[in-house]
């Protein structure tokens, strides 16, 4: 997946840019609004509000004006928007600086998820076979033995996400940042709700393992 990042800081964006690569991201950094606006239409755009030559604003309308590619705002805690400011920018989403790496990661993968964007590096596009289980992503069909397997889009959400990287566990809030929001103030106990209707729909409940206290992994059933 490649992401555009617009920060005119070098002390924020060089760690910052170290930290996606090894998340497997490809990255493009600019430090100039026109600049940003110059470049090649990336995956997804990283955009800080406090650029030393065009109003951050003025460039987010611009790039949204241009294209649908997601957008995800920076601003300092004194410059905060709201969502009614940010849905006037047509931002997808929004980080207060200081920010923990882990939770850009976490909605880098959500908006990317929601807006249907292509391929970050550790998602499978296309058809993902594991075993008796095939997951196409680009039509957002499932199988199991070739009999078609109907998920709500969340249920699907949440079986694309740990087939990502079979067998891992991925934590209860990672999994609550990905697939809902990372804004999300509804009760957890829905993740349990939806985890428990895809076990069923998926036939086996070992497809979908419970590590107690810490969240789910994708198992292979026998």
């Amino acid at each position: 997946m490649q992401l555009l990042i617009v920060e005119d800081d070098d002390s924020i964006a060089e760690p910052l840019i170290d930290g996606l690569h090894r998340e497997g991201f490809e990255t493009t950094r600019v430090a100039t609004g026109r600049d940003a606006l110059d470049a090649d239409q990336p995956d997804l755009v990283l955009l800080d509000l406090g650029l030393p030559d065009i109003d951050g604003k003025d460039v987010c309308r611009e790039l949204r004006d241009r294209s649908d590619v997601p957008i995800i705002v920076v601003t300092a805690r004194g410059d905060e928007i709201d969502r009614v400011v940010l849905l006037e920018l047509g931002a997808d989403d929004y980080l207060v600086k200081p920010f923990g790496f882990r939770e850009l990661v976490a909605r880098i993968r959500a908006v990317a998820r929601r807006s249907g964007s292509v391929g970050t590096a550790d998602r499978p596009d296309g058809e993902q076979r594991l075993g008796r289980l095939m997951i196409d992503r680009r039509t957002r069909r499932v199988t199991i033995d070739d009999v078609e397997v109907v998920l709500t889009p969340k249920e699907f959400d949440l079986l694309s996400m740990l087939a990502e990287d079979p067998g891992a566990v991925r934590s209860r809030e990672e999994i609550m940042d990905e697939v809902w929001d990372p804004h999300w103030y509804g009760p957890t106990k829905t993740l349990d709700v939806h985890m428990a209707s895809l076990r069923k729909k998926l036939g086996d409940p070992h497809w979908i393992e419970t590590i107690r206290g810490v969240g789910f992994r994708l198992g292979m059933p026998s």
